[in-house]
């Protein structure tokens, strides 16, 4: 293996969206630094079954505002 080529391979602590904890090992960030999740597969539809909109940036506000005048209900 080539010396000074990769990355640092270190511990870092993932928080879930509810809020559980676990530590992994990770070439994110710095030894000790904290991802905390958006979407995780606790919440994300693709593994719970459930859809639901999640308007992060106010995404869907400006959706709406823009075909407000198209009669689209909400």
């Amino acid at each position: 293996m080539k010396k000074d080529i990769h990355p640092e391979y270190h511990e870092i602590k993932v928080v879930m969206t509810d809020g559980t904890e676990y530590t992994t090992r990770s070439t994110w960030g710095k030894a000790g630094d904290v991802m905390r999740l958006e979407i995780d597969p606790k919440t994300h539809p693709a593994w719970t079954g459930v859809h639901r909109l999640n308007d992060s940036g106010g995404q869907m506000a400006k959706f709406n505002k823009k075909f407000k005048a198209f009669g689209v209900k909400k």
